[in-house]
């Protein structure tokens, strides 16, 4: 390692040319992107969205679509919705009942029996299949499945026509009928279809939610937009005061922390006894239960108790750690210092987290279409379908030749219907193939942007360290020469940590297939199995991600390769282990207290505003239906903002660690091997040095 330089290590920041590195990476990457690509091209030539956005019928034509026959009858209608609870729609994905496309789902309970000799049968008809004549017994309808031997009345749900059943004084009902006829004359219990119909109304609700939802979101989305603008003033300003004033704003945001979750607690404390006396307000969490409502839980005591303790819990525990840390703390504050000079000079890096961000939607993008594409590019697939005992059931047919062929003689009862979407040829055999590898070029495109990004950062900040004389020696647009050097010699390394990772992240995805395929059996030993190979690769992947930032800075600062900068790193990181607890934890933790900060005092001003506690100017807050759907937005916006932001200081204070590290093993001072940290930096950092030296020393 004694030969070996820093790429900005040189009087005046001269820098020596660095040279490709793990190139066949590079070149496995470019192969594999284009194979990618053809993979993509592939799904959409074959692909047809329409199938995931409009349902089919039992003829395989797609229900609203514009242009076709169906355009004005958008809605899905189930002969019998009963039969959808059958074992069949696990292994077909399709009920084994007749479906068409009607304009509107059932809004009466009708029978056949009854429609056909009342003013009521024309009404009736529109739910028959298309083309019915009624030239045939009541019998012969039923048994052909020309028409549903029932209408119940029905709510559409994703374009689907499923029973409106609800509980009216915990009698199950349908409409206004506690009872069906199920069309040969006797009547059952409603309770019959909640079996296939259960899982809709779960699912209603949640539309229902949902829709709610969305309504706030149409009136509130205008002062989403500002609290998240708001956020991201106060993050700059942050960010800039800390470029003048780090000491100070450090502190300051500690003891703003401190005071903002005092009075969390102090808020909740007067709820908590506000409530005290009134009706409903001591009924547990575990009585009132699950709630779509959420304003509910804010009406009882135990609520905010819980509310109170967390917070408590969260002061007590930042306290005691400012209590333990606080010589550590100055030690970091002096790094931070550090850090803001560097991105005082290099202003621009607080923008790249926005490049990032932008090439990551579009490797979200790409494999999002192309897993929708391949998902939809299968054929129709006809089978058989018969009630009664038929050997050729689940057969694959023709509808067009069914009626004329042998199978519909030896079932006489049995149907040709549309079953699924499939194919036999080898392109649908590999599907499952291709959509792994499209989740996996995912991972790896991902990685590879955020390993893209910590490397460019890396190399800006270097550039300032290795400086001897700052800022003088710096070159003219230091972000961009490190993104330019990134792409040209180190796309190979910045592929192998990328792939390495995607490996890890794509058996954790199969690992969490086939967690939920083992859910329903019975095995213990499979299920503990399980969760230790989770746990493993979990831990397996925080590691890598760990290895691999400070490998890129390394390759940043060197211009090794992948395996080289990793070892080095590590090695470097455990015999700088004091250092590494002592300053990059404690950094992390202050880091921690900006976002809790910013995050805090905008949610605690959307909460004020969207619960019409305060108002600005004339306008106030639209009205809700919960009004905790704005706040948690601009909570998490907000957070996400903060983090973009802190995420550059944290790389910032990685890299000059590193750098620092790398510098005490390299020089001494002295005239001919002069340090290129700053005097006060070295200053703080080898007095802390010597502290935690003399410390161990006593120890021993």
């Amino acid at each position: 390692m004694g030969d070996e330089r820093p790429h900005y290590y040189g009087k005046h920041g001269r820098q020596r040319p660095p040279g490709c590195t793990d190139i066949i990476c590079c070149i496995f990457l470019l192969l594999a992107i284009v194979g990618y690509v053809a993979v993509g091209i592939i799904a959409w030539t074959h692909g047809d969205p329409r199938k995931v956005i409009y349902p089919t019928d039992s003829r395989g034509e797609f229900c609203g679509q514009k242009g076709t026959k169906n355009e004005n009858k958008p809605h899905l209608f189930y002969f019998n919705i009963v039969k959808c609870a059958s074992p069949l729609v696990l292994l077909e994905f399709q009920c084994p009942t007749p479906q068409i496309c009607v304009e509107k789902c059932p809004d009466r309970y009708l029978t056949y029996l009854n429609a056909r000799s009342s003013r009521d049968f024309e009404y009736y008809k529109q739910f028959c299949v298309p083309g019915f004549k009624d030239n045939k017994g009541v019998a012969e309808v039923l048994r052909d499945g020309d028409c549903p031997a029932v209408l119940i009345p029905s709510k559409p749900l994703a374009r689907r026509c499923f029973p409106a059943i609800h509980a009216h004084k915990g009698v199950l009902m349908v409409g206004n009928e506690t009872t069906y006829e199920d069309g040969h004359g006797s009547r059952k219990n409603i309770t019959d279809l909640v079996e296939g119909a259960k899982k809709a109304n779960g699912v209603l609700e949640a539309r229902q939610l949902a829709m709610r939802i969305f309504e706030d979101y149409t009136v509130s989305w205008y002062w989403i937009i500002i609290g998240l603008v708001i956020a991201m003033a106060m993050s700059l300003l942050f960010i800039i005061l800390l470029r003048f004033l780090a000491g100070i704003m450090v502190w300051v945001m500690i003891i703003m922390v401190i005071l903002v979750l005092g009075y969390g607690i102090f808020h909740c404390y007067m709820e908590y006894s506000r409530l005290r006396g009134e009706a409903g307000s001591d009924v547990s969490l575990v009585d009132l239960g699950f709630q779509t409502d959420f304003r509910v839980y804010l009406h009882l005591r135990q609520t905010w108790l819980a509310f109170m303790i967390i917070l408590s819990i969260l002061e007590v525990i930042i306290i005691l750690l400012l209590i333990f840390l606080r010589k550590r703390i100055l030690i970091a504050i002096a790094l931070i210092k550090e850090a803001s000079r560097a991105v005082g000079y290099v202003m621009c890096s607080l923008l790249y987290p926005l490049v990032t961000f932008f090439l990551l939607c579009l490797c979200i993008a790409y494999w999002a279409s192309t897993a929708v594409f391949l998902s939809t590019s299968n054929e129709a697939v006809y089978k058989i379908f018969d009630d009664s005992s038929c050997s050729l059931t689940a057969k694959t047919c023709n509808p067009e030749t069914f009626p004329s062929s042998n199978e519909s003689r030896l079932c006489p009862n049995a149907r040709c219907q549309f079953a699924f979407y499939g194919g036999e040829s080898g392109y649908h055999r590999a599907l499952l193939g291709l959509q792994i590898f499209n989740a996996f070029m995912f991972f790896w495109l991902a990685n590879f942007v955020l390993a893209l990004g910590q490397v460019t950062l890396a190399g800006a900040f270097a550039s300032y360290y290795w400086a001897l004389r700052k800022p003088d020696d710096l070159p003219a647009f230091p972000l961009f020469s490190a993104f330019g050097r990134a792409l040209r010699y180190h796309t190979g390394s910045l592929a192998f940590g990328a792939l390495i990772l995607a490996i890890v992240q794509i058996i954790r995805v199969i690992l969490e297939y086939l967690d939920q395929r083992l859910k329903a059996a019975e095995n213990k030993f499979a299920k503990c199995l399980m969760t230790c190979l989770k746990c493993c690769f979990w831990c397996l992947e925080k590691f890598i991600k760990f290895l691999n930032r400070n490998a890129y800075i390394m390759i940043a600062i060197y211009g090794t390769n992948f395996c080289t900068s990793a070892r080095n790193a590590f090695f470097l990181l455990m015999r700088n282990i004091i250092r590494v607890a002592v300053l990059d934890k404690v950094t992390d933790f202050l880091f921690l207290l900006g976002k809790l900060l910013i995050v805090g005092s905008v949610g605690i001003l959307a909460f004020f505003f969207f619960t019409h506690r305060i108002r600005i100017v004339q306008d106030t807050a639209p009205p809700l239906n919960y009004y905790w759907v704005p706040i948690l937005t601009v909570i998490v916006g907000s957070y996400l903002i903060a983090h973009g932001f802190f995420s550059v200081y944290g790389m910032c204070v990685d890299t000059l660690f590193l750098c620092f590290c790398e510098d005490l093993e390299r020089n001494d001072g002295s005239q001919e091997r002069p340090y290129f940290m700053s005097p006060e930096l070295r200053d703080i950092l080898l007095k802390g040095s010597a502290e935690e030296g003399k410390r161990a020393e006593a120890e021993e």
